[in-house]
């Protein structure tokens, strides 16, 4: 096994989660949901090894990560009482909490938040966009947020930032909307565990800022899932 390994903060009694750097022979122990968080593919599994690519992520279990830039990697602990007690774990927090002015009856919880270092990628490159425009640097940061079955989340659509969306646990959809108003629905992308949406859903703005559709996560049972965000230094 080679590579930078740390524990980050998003580790509790639910979920162990680690950050891998320069993943190289990285022996992946039972079953793990890897996210790779970088523009350059992981390499994973079995022969013919397969790439998993940028802003995407899979379920392994028992083999390897053979190479890649970075990986996120985050094992569910299986438990009878249900994930729904991972709020009460340290460092999360109702996101009414943390959010002048949003719903409290919005039961969305957010963990702590970690930061991964700076990224240097074209933001053109990750969004589809024609191009290139050329390497920018971004902060990375990741977290865990948590929603009970049943929850709409809030539609919106400001972010100064890309964001990616895994999930990790239970069953819930990314979706997109015309207009602030549920009516409006126009894209519906399930999320199972293990699958995250390739194609961030912002694009860019002449001002070097990213443009929003209305968007939002629902939840349909008891769902953690993990933002992975980039902000341009």
């Amino acid at each position: 096994m080679a590579g930078d390994v740390r524990l980050i903060n998003s580790s509790n009694a639910f979920i162990e989660a680690l950050y891998v750097d320069a993943p190289k022979d990285f022996a992946i122990e039972g079953r793990a949901i890897v996210v790779n968080p970088r523009l350059t593919p992981l390499y994973a599994g079995e022969e013919p090894v397969r790439p998993i690519p940028a802003f995407s992520s899979t379920v392994l279990r028992d083999t390897r990560i053979e190479s890649g830039e970075s990986a996120l990697i985050f094992k569910v602990h299986s438990r009878r009482d249900g994930i729904a007690g991972i709020v009460d774990e340290p460092g999360w927090s109702l996101f009414a909490d943390l959010l002048p002015g949003f719903p409290r009856e919005t039961l969305l919880y957010r963990g702590p938040v970690e930061d991964l270092g700076v990224f240097e990628f074209d933001p053109a490159e990750a969004l589809g966009e024609p191009g290139p425009v050329g390497p920018r640097s971004f902060r990375v940061s990741v977290n865990l947020w948590f929603a009970p079955a049943g929850t709409d989340c809030a539609i919106h659509n400001v972010h100064e930032f890309i964001e990616i969306h895994s999930q990790i646990d239970g069953y819930g959809r990314m979706q997109k909307f015309k207009e602030r108003d549920h009516a409006t629905l126009y894209e519906d992308l399930l999320m199972s565990p293990g699958h995250t949406p390739p194609v961030p859903f912002c694009r860019s703005r002449p001002d070097g800022g990213f443009s929003y559709p209305w968007h939002q996560y629902r939840a349909d049972t008891d769902c953690v899932w993990l933002a992975v965000e980039y902000h341009a230094v």
